[in-house]
């Protein structure tokens, strides 16, 4: 066989170089101005240093209108041909770099390094001899072939891979030299290289003492000076490390894709299968610990930590297995409980922490495949010759094992192979981890919330009402939205919902404190206007506190927070409604729905914008609905679709206002929502005449005795007399204090539903009365606490003009 000729060891000795190549260098500064020359620039211009520098760059150009190292401004570096003007005049037209850069003066300046190579034609062949003797001795796989497919030229490192001298291939084609596996398709990737189809991508098996090793090629095609392709240049590489690094930085990709996708523990550990079966082992079996963490460790997020296993092994359940498509059949997850025990691959595994790899036919294996069929029979049945045992854990939290095995593939589990197992646990342990924390954070947050909700609807005559709650099913937990009903003076009655921004804990907290808020400004007996107002400067304090001591909790701290506040009285049938950012109520008034024209208010937090009341009767029977935005934001539909559904379902006809509840989720929501949803339907009740009583009272002390004689004639029209005594004191108080302390008109009114004797005084003071102790000898002092004493509630509300003063009494039920 012929040797690989050997280069000269002295290239020098061979090839005289006549002439060295110069660096031709320029600065030029931001002006345009020549700072630096370098003696291979006078070469290049002819002009010695002291000519050119200080000199404007512009005289050094042929085409002064174009300044190469200013094209550079754009970007950090400029190449190209450049039209220079000699010093004796006649133009040079050079390949030239420019780099653009920081100038050494003030902050900001910048200059130009113009560079070019001065060679001449001796250098040029030197440069060419050089590329030759690099050709032959490359360490890389290279070879050409001509238009014909044969052989022209090989590197050395080719002649070492084929075990061939150059000269003893030269003239043969590739499938003549490499007569394996993907030779012929390799020729026909050449012949289109050589039809002008471009580089091509080809597989070949060019060692003879390893035919499964497969080279990855490179098809380049080699033109001449006209552009026609006269040659293919082969250039391959067979890095196996490589290739299985690349491999296993693909499969851990792939990993962090697929696992982990839910919160469902038994899919996750079936992910880990999928994605080690086939491409990393044969066979994958999880088993996931059975007992549940210590109870002084309900805290954390592990199963059980690594520690000695107990004397009779540990409990684990099958979470899933799977094996290649035509392996043996391998007995799936049935829930049961495997008992491994301690000196198991399993127990061992738990015990140290680590992962180990077993090769085929070890004892311990084999041990435990025969006492133990139902955990490691598996070993057996699928033939395995090599097996890992990885823990499945994150941190200081272990959750179970991972079982890997060959049978198929010739090539054991090595450390390699045992590293990236233990990457793969990792992600399904990390996986698992979070799953369980955001289970128990959604349990908690579910649970705040719930309690911040109303847990029963409050006793009132004025309207019957239904509600639903629905928490999203999304990954970003439990939103902030809630409802309230809240009776109020006067046998009004509240209705309110909203929406806190964002989710999670932070969130239902939000809401528990905004809910509040409003339940306190509702006792007050606020328009629901001026409400909302006092409810936005709220929120916006609430904000800044929490942006104070967390930079990122502006969103909790409620600004964004969407509320519909609203008052119904059924006396003169009227409800009152404000929003802030809110959807609308939709009204049903015989059979007809729409939304009520309630002034968009913007929502709370932004500050110092008004909000507007809207005011309508509404007939007896009328059905008010009010919900949050999740209702209307069902994924396959549109907004306008989705009203149309929810006008539908309000406007058929129901017995009870639990079945409208329902029959407009059921119609609406095809699955759980992705935002929670809260809904409160109402239908309206009226107090007619023959329960209000109102009487205009002179302005004048002596007309108390008559408001006396009114309420308790009006007491016994109404079989109300075991009421008449505490109502008595009740209007003398009130009368008197109206008489005394504000002006007129005075109005009292009485207003009896099926549990509660209302007693109302209005005057057009807006002095509000206070509770006071009165000393042993003062004569006053004592009335508003005996109204106190003898009532269940009692307080003030301010109109646009005047106050009332009311009082309420529970009767009795006979």
């Amino acid at each position: 066989m012929e040797r690989p000729p050997t280069p000269p060891s002295n290239p020098a000795q061979t090839h005289a170089v006549p002439q060295r190549a110069r660096t031709a260098s320029v600065t030029v500064d931001g002006q345009g101005v020549v700072t630096g020359w370098s003696d291979g620039a006078r070469l290049l211009l002819g002009y010695p240093p002291a000519e050119i520098l200080g000199q404007p760059a512009a005289r050094l150009l042929a085409e002064p209108g174009r300044d190469a190292w200013r094209e550079a401004a754009a970007g950090a570096r400029w190449s190209g041909t450049a039209a220079l003007r000699h010093r004796d005049g006649h133009r040079v037209d050079q390949d030239v770099l420019v780099h653009r850069r920081s100038a050494g003066g003030p902050p900001g300046g910048t200059e130009w390094l113009v560079v070019s190579a001065v060679t001449g034609p001796a250098a040029v062949a030197a440069g060419q001899t050089l590329g030759e003797w690099a050709f032959q001795q490359s360490p890389c796989v290279a070879a050409v072939f001509d238009e014909e497919l044969r052989l022209a030229r090989a590197s050395v490192a080719t002649q070492r891979t084929l075990s061939l001298a150059e000269g003893t291939m030269r003239g043969l084609r590739l499938t003549d030299v490499v007569p394996y596996e993907g030779s012929a398709e390799a020729e026909a990737a050449m012949r289109r290289v050589l039809d002008g189809a471009g580089p091509q991508e080809i597989r070949l098996h060019l060692d003879p003492a390893a035919p499964e090793r497969t080279w990855h090629a490179r098809l380049t095609p080699l033109a001449d000076s006209g552009g026609r392709v006269r040659a293919v240049a082969l250039t391959a590489h067979s890095d196996v490390s490589q290739q299985l690094a690349r491999h296993r930085m693909l499969l851990l990709g792939d990993a962090g894709v697929r696992i982990g996708t839910s919160s469902d523990v038994q899919r996750t550990a079936r992910e880990l299968t999928e994605v080690a079966v086939p491409d990393f082992a044969d066979v994958c079996a999880v088993d996931l610990l059975d007992a549940p963490p210590p109870a002084d460790e309900a805290a954390r997020d592990d199963f059980r930590g690594p520690g000695a296993p107990p004397p009779d092994g540990v409990a684990l359940r099958r979470a899933a297995v799977r094996s290649l498509p035509d392996g043996p059949p391998l007995p799936q997850p049935t829930g049961d409980v495997l008992h491994c025990p301690p000196w198991s691959p399993s127990g061992r595994c738990l015990a140290e922490g680590r992962g180990t790899v077993y090769p085929g036919g070890d004892e311990v294996v084999s041990r435990w495949a025969q006492e133990d069929p139902r955990a490691a029979g598996w070993i057996r049945e699928s033939r395995a010759h090599s097996l890992m045992a990885v823990p499945i854990r994150a941190g200081d939290s272990t959750f179970g094992v991972a079982l890997f095995a060959r049978n198929r593939r010739t090539e054991p589990f090595d450390a390699d192979d045992l590293w990236l197992a233990e990457q793969l646990a990792a992600r399904t342990a990390t996986s698992i981890q979070s799953a369980a924390r955001a289970q128990r954070q959604h349990t908690t947050t579910m649970t705040l919330q719930r309690s911040l909700l109303p847990q029963t609807l409050p006793a009132q005559a004025a309207l019957d009402i239904a509600t639903r709650y629905l928490p999203s099913v999304g990954r970003a937990g439990v939103g902030g939205d809630w409802f309230d009903v809240i009776p109020l003076s006067g046998t009004r009655v509240a209705l309110v919902v909203g929406d806190v921004v964002g989710h999670g804990m932070r969130a239902a907290a939000t809401m528990g404190r905004v809910r509040t808020a409003v339940r306190t400004l509702a006792d007050v007996d606020l328009p629901p206007d001026e409400l909302l107002s006092h409810l936005d400067d709220l929120v916006v304090h609430l904000s800044a506190e929490e942006a104070g001591a967390d930079s990122a909790a502006e969103a909790a701290g409620g600004v964004g927070t969407t509320c519909l506040y609203s008052v119904y009285d059924p006396v003169t049938r009227r409800l009152c409604v404000a929003r802030a950012g809110h959807p609308p109520p939709a009204v049903v008034t015989a059979g007809t729905v729409r939304f009520l024209d309630v002034p968009a208010g913007p929502p709370l937090g932004l500050g110092g914008l008004p909000f507007e009341s809207y005011e309508t009767e509404l007939p007896e029977g009328s059905l008010i609905a009010l919900y949050t935005d999740g209702l209307l934001e069902p994924r396959e539909h549109d907004i306008d679709d989705a009203l149309d559904t929810m006008f539908a379902a309000l406007g058929r006809p129901a017995e009870t206002l639990d079945t409208v509840c329902d029959r407009v989720l059921t119609s609406m929501l095809t699955h759980r929502p992705d935002d929670d949803i809260a809904l409160l339907v109402a239908r309206t009740r009226a107090l007619h005449a023959d329960r209000v009583a109102t009487w205009e009272l002179p302005f004048d002390l002596a007309a108390v005795a008559e408001a006396r004689k009114l309420a308790t004639g009006q007491l016994a029209e109404w079989r109300l007399e075991e009421a008449a005594f505490i109502t008595e004191l009740v209007v003398s108080e009130m009368v008197t204090n109206a008489f005394r302390y504000g002006r007129p008109p005075v109005r009292l009114r009485l207003i009896h539903d099926d549990h509660t004797l209302t007693c109302e005084v209005f005057d057009s003071s807006d002095t509000a009365p206070h509770m006071r102790r009165a000393h042993t000898y003062d004569e006053g002092g004592r009335g508003l606490l005996l109204v106190g004493q003898l009532t269940q509630r009692w307080g003030t509300r301010h109109a646009g003009t005047g106050k009332t003063v009311w009082a309420e009494q529970h009767l009795t039920e006979h």
